[in-house]
């Protein structure tokens, strides 16, 4: 059939059923995930509006197999699409394209080349691995969250085409070229890409790569997840805070030394909190850190589509479910941070719990940072034990998975609530004990939100805090019942709609442990999701996405769990060792619909592999990835019409 007929007879469909359809290109060859076209699915209300009685529904890939190595040595995609209107439905092969892998050189913003995922120090000098043969620029292999923006008065200069951008920061990079490990130890680059959009095709192009300077925030710690805000930027992270009541701690001397040049320059005080970042119609931007959004291992937070509510998990072992209301709307810089208490209702499995909330604070980001640019130090806000005094006046607590005893100073409860939050929402009475909570993703026409936690162990089942559940190991994906009219444990009106009061793992959102590793080295089941990271929900295709960052699979997956079906397929299957990052679904930019898609650290082998998928793999990897220094940033596509 020619286009011309197919696009006559496709165009006669849409107009009798008024839904929006999936365009069609010359080529299938890079076209995107579409889900509005010619105009259509424009938001009302703060939602898209997609045709009444559309259809979505994923046909999952097997597992890639030591049969087929090739495909475990790479990003694998054999999965489909399948779009309904009526009794009308298009099925489509999905595929994959990169921007480009990390070390390759790529256009600048303004001019010249630049490598991308580039390391540079606060004075935009590259930083440099001098353990190699010829002292090189240190680049990431770990590209993490990823935000597609669409930019008013953002123009493209290519005829036919949209311009776009996406921000995308690059957690650490995992070893030097003397092999010696350099998690934590560098400055996290953070870039905005500019982008062109083939009008007709939706297909995305790189135009140029821009490095946003850090100097400003004194440099980013351990960017991980991230998710784009209603308003239009990227929310960033920075995970595992520095703790500041050690009196030495290396990995954040090393991260001075690489960005200031002075191993003591770096105040811990200044990492361990939210960053935004906002993009210009040129390509370039700028960040800023909200210091009142909680000092806690951030990553990959929700707004609400309140645009004031923002559900937070913590990527920790004793870690918590935060919330921020923000004053104001699209404004981020000043509010109220609490903490949740989880009142267990099931101990079965991951379990399930009712939430309440537990008042810790109002502040505005510029009294917290002034706090922090006057020299507080941890001594001034509190004191803290690792063995027990023996002393009445201190309360012991858990933090990472130790007992600390603490003692708050006279006084200070805000630079507690906000500079040392873990302890303090643990002084306070808070649930800290959470394991690994990473991203939370919303669901906002059922008022339901999701947070992937990722094991499910140690402080959650080992008997040390109030939330006693069973497992498994593997993780699972929370389910959160969103409500209004809700009060905090001390009585006072909590001034959002957004407001989670229970937690419960749906069917089907729970991992499963091995009793023992399979001929791969798997030690979870294959087809169930292991240890889920990065989740985004597609309001308009009423679908959970899942990536995962798991050593209990060989190869991580990204999932599409459909919440009315419970339908879970498997989507793409990321390089052996690699985690899949970057996750992010978008409804509508201009028409067309996207799931973004990185990896990082591809063949890192922290899980149990056999030596045969080992032996198989590794060469394989190595050729791909340029000896695993390399990853990938990029999209799903509709690789053809099945």
């Amino acid at each position: 059939m020619s286009d011309s007929v197919s696009l006559s007879r496709r165009r006669a469909l849409q107009l009798l059923t008024g839904a929006p359809m999936l365009p069609i290109a010359a080529s299938l060859a890079a076209l995107p995930l579409t889900a509005a076209a010619h105009g259509e699915g424009r938001h009302m209300g703060g939602h898209p509006r997609f045709g009444k009685g559309m259809r979505y529904e994923f046909g999952g890939m097997a597992a890639p197999t030591l049969a087929e190595p090739a495909n475990m040595a790479t990003t694998h995609v054999a999965s489909t699409l399948t779009r309904s209107i009526g009794k009308h439905s298009e099925t489509f092969a999905l595929g994959y394209e990169a921007f480009f892998l990390t070390g390759e050189t790529v256009p600048a913003t303004g001019g010249g080349t630049i490598v991308a995922g580039s390391y540079f120090d606060i004075n935009g000098a590259p930083i440099m691995d001098a353990t190699a043969a010829t002292p090189t620029q240190f680049y990431s292999d770990c590209p993490d969250g990823m935000s597609l923006l669409q930019v008013k008065r953002g123009r493209s200069h290519r005829r036919g085409c949209n311009r776009l951008f996406a921000v995308v920061q690059f957690e650490y990079t995992s070893a030097n070229a003397a092999g010696e490990s350099m998690y934590g130890k560098l400055p996290s680059p953070i870039a905005i890409l500019t982008l062109d959009q083939n009008q007709r095709t939706g297909q995305l192009s790189l135009v140029s790569y821009y490095n946003v300077d850090t100097a400003p925030v004194r440099g980013l710690w351990i960017t991980c997840g991230a998710s784009a805000s209603p308003w239009g930027t990227h929310l960033s992270s920075e995970e595992y805070e520095p703790d500041a009541t050690l009196a030495s701690n290396s990995q954040l001397k090393a991260f001075s030394l690489n960005l200031f040049g002075d191993e003591n320059a770096a105040n811990p005080y200044d990492y361990g909190h939210q960053p935004e970042v906002f993009v210009n119609a040129n390509g370039t931007g700028h960040i800023v850190k909200h210091y009142c959004m909680g000092r806690i291992s951030h990553e990959l937070v929700q707004v609400m589509p309140d645009e004031r509510t923002v559900l937070m998990g913590d990527d920790a072992t004793n870690g918590g479910l935060f919330m921020f209301v923000a004053d104001r709307k699209r404004d981020l810089s000043a509010g109220t941070l609490y903490v949740a208490k989880w009142t267990q209702t099931s101990s079965v499995g991951p379990g399930a719990g009712d939430i309440g909330w537990i008042n810790l604070g109002h502040a505005t980001s510029d009294e917290i940072k002034a706090l922090v640019d006057s020299g507080i130090t941890a001594a001034d806000i509190m004191d803290v034990k690792t063995s027990d005094p023996a002393d009445p006046e201190y309360t012991r607590i858990r933090f990472n998975g130790k007992n600390n005893w603490v003692k708050l100073v006279p006084g200070m409860e805000k630079a507690a609530a906000f500079l040392e939050t873990h302890r303090y929402a643990a002084l306070v009475g808070g649930s800290m004990g959470f394991s690994k909570m990473e991203g939370t993703t919303v669901n906002a026409a059922d008022k339901r939100a999701y947070s992937a936690m990722s094991y499910v162990y140690k402080s959650m089942t080992d008997g040390t805090t109030d939330i006693q559940v069973e497992g498994p190991v593997a993780g699972a994906v929370y389910e959160h019942i969103l409500k209004g009219h809700q009060y905090d444990l001390g009585g006072q009106r909590i001034h959002s709609e957004w407001v989670s009061t229970h937690m419960s793992v749906p069917e089907g959102l729970a991992g499963e442990d091995l009793g023992s590793p399979d001929d791969i080295g798997n030690t979870a089941l294959a087809d169930k999701i292991a240890n889920p990271d990065n989740i985004k929900y597609s309001e308009a295709m009423r679908t959970l996405f899942i990536g995962e960052d798991s050593g209990m699979h060989v190869n991580n997956f990204l999932w599409a769990y459909n919440v009315d079906t419970g339908k879970l397929s498997r989507l793409l299957s990321c390089p052996a060792g690699a985690e899949s990052t970057g996750l992010q679904a978008v409804d509508d930019i201009n028409g067309f619909s996207y799931i973004m898609s990185n990896f990082q650290h591809a063949g890192d082998w922290t899980g149990s592999p056999s030596a045969e998928t080992k032996a198989l793999l590794e060469p394989l990897i190595d050729a791909n990835y340029n000896n695993k220094t390399s990853a990938a940033v990029g999209y799903l596509t509709l690789a053809s019409r099945v």
